[in-house]
């Protein structure tokens, strides 16, 4: 079980994921920097680990446009919340139900869906190239990255209040 600090909020996190996000990061190393502090606290994973973890996994894995990467990054949360480090199946069902439960809260916050392309309309576009967009103030006014990056983190952070209880 993750020990979490007096002040742990929330919608604090999901702040400071948002602020990830426009800093630069992709929407799933936003979304695990905001535990970063957390994580270290209980020595699990520092934010240079963090950074690495989540690289991959912008614009829908690799601007693949797939899985959201704020939703990858609770799936990947979620093996600090309710680990499944061994082959035991009730440690993986439980693990499984806690990622079932993010991507149902995920859906219903953020339209319906947990994939990237129809979070961000592109229905019917596949994978883009490699390069990251330019980080201008028309693709933040233009894309709901930032809110769904926030709504990803306040999920995560309140999943681990649950478990803390």
């Amino acid at each position: 079980m993750l020990t979490l600090p007096d002040s742990f909020d929330p919608a604090e996190r999901g702040e400071r994921a948002r602020d990830f996000f426009l800093e630069g990061y992709n929407c799933c190393q936003s979304v695990l920097l905001a535990f970063a502090d957390v994580l270290a606290a209980n020595g699990l994973a520092d934010a240079d680990t963090l950074k690495r973890i989540g690289s991959g996994f912008g614009g829908g894995f690799a601007r693949m446009r797939e899985v959201c990467g704020s939703f990858s990054a609770c799936t990947i949360l979620a093996g600090f919340i309710r680990p499944a480090p061994t082959s035991d199946r009730e440690e993986r069902k439980a693990n499984y139900a806690l990622v079932q439960e993010m991507a149902a809260d995920f859906r219903e916050r953020n339209g319906g869906s947990i994939v990237c392309r129809e979070l961000l309309g592109l229905q019917g576009r596949g994978a883009e190239g490699p390069q990251p967009s330019a980080r201008t103030e028309e693709f933040y006014r233009k894309r709901p990255c930032g809110e769904i990056i926030r709504r990803a983190a306040v999920i995560a952070a309140e999943k681990m209040k649950e478990a803390a209880r």
